[in-house]
This record gives structure tokens, C-alpha cells and sequence, in this order.
């Protein structure tokens, strides 16, 4: 489902260069650049997004890339955005992910992930929005520990829930495409 957001669009040619040339590979990628025509009228946050979250804490991360990715992208599937879900496939294969780990990651407990890549995953699942009762059980806990200081669970977490966050803005907000299983779909939308 395409986006129908209320928002203000910015025209691509107002948007400064740098969001220019993020509005080209949107469209591009996705074929539509809702996202970045709205975040137009405010840079400053399309900034803060990109550069201090993106560039500095999510691949700036003590945890290695090919988790994150993962994880993200474990996110993205259940949260049924797709524009999310295209761009995190291309991020997971940068970072080493195969088409077939891509396909198991519905049932990545019994998939050909390592024992850390499957706890990062299991608490991707307590953080996921679809489960707002999720928490970190003692269990899940002493899981992760195995593999992850606390620290490092600490910084997954809050990677987390920053993208959990602004899945629930861009749905909210109604911002990009989503898959036609995504559970936030618009009233609206979901009555036609």
C-alpha cells in the first residue's frame, strides 16, 4: 500500500543536495520518496537520522555488523514495511547475509544462524512492536550473556528501539509503502 500521508511533500528541487540525492536513490530503490519529501521540512531530523544515528551508533556499533543487520531486517519483516524491507536486504548482504539466511529468518531458531545471531534475534522479538507485552526474561537474558556484554546489549537494545520508534512515525505518519501484511495499516486504508 502505497503512502497517502496528510504531511506537507517538499518538491524534490526545494530539498537541500544532500536530500536531493536521497530522494533520487529513494525513488530509485523504492519508487517513492515520501519519507524524504516530509523529513523536507524538517533537515535538521533527516539529519539527525541519518548521520548521528545511522553513521555514528548503528554502524558505528561495537556489535558486528552482520547482527545488526540482521536484526534490523528480522525488525523490518515483522513490522511489514516495505520500504524497510527492501533497503535492510540490501544492507544484510553488504554485511554478508545470504538469500537463503534472508528466506530463514521466519523460523531463525531452528536456521543456519550462529547461537549469538539467534539471541540477537530473540531479543529483536521481545523489542518488536507487535509484542508490547515483550520483556527480557531472566532466561532470554542469561541467553544473550553467553554472547553479548552488557554493554553490547545495551547498545543493541537502543538500536532497537530506535527503530522500532521510528517504525511506529512512519507508520503514524503514513510516510512509506507497506507490505500487505504490515498490522499498522491506516483505518482508511484497511476499509477499501
Amino acid at each position: 500500500m502505497k503512502p497517502e500521508t496528510p504531511f506537507k511533500c517538499q518538491p524534490r528541487d526545494e530539498l537541500p543536495a544532500h536530500m536531493q540525492t536521497a530522494h533520487d536513490r529513494s525513488m530509485e530503490l523504492h519508487g517513492d520518496a515520501t519519507f524524504v519529501e516530509v523529513l523536507g521540512s524538517a533537515p535538521h531530523m533527516f539529519n539527525w537520522y541519518m548521520d548521528d544515528f545511522y553513521k555514528k551508533v548503528f554502524y558505528g556499533s561495537k556489535i558486528p555488523k552482520r547482527v545488526v543487520e540482521l536484526v534490523r531486517l528480522r525488525l523490518a519483516n515483522i513490522h511489514g514495511c516495505a520500504m524497510c524491507n527492501r533497503a535492510d536486504k540490501i544492507g544484510a548482504k553488504a554485511a554478508g547475509v545470504s538469500d537463503a539466511e534472508i528466506e530463514a529468518l521466519p523460523t531463525y531458531e531452528s536456521g543456519p544462524f550462529s547461537e549469538s545471531e539467534k539471541a540477537a534475534l530473540a531479543l529483536a522479538d521481545v523489542m518488536v512492536l507487535t509484542n508490547p507485552n515483550g520483556m527480557v526474561t531472566p532466561e532470554l537474558y542469561a541467553r544473550a550473556k553467553q554472547h553479548f556484554t552488557d554493554g553490547e546489549m545495551v547498545e543493541l537494545g537502543m538500536i532497537m528501539a530506535v527503530l522500532c520508534g521510528m517504525a511506529k512515525f512512519i507508520f503514524a505518519y503514513d510516510l512509506v509503502e507497506k507490505e500487505d501484511y504490515c498490522p499498522f495499516v491506516p483505518a482508511k486504508q484497511a476499509a477499501e
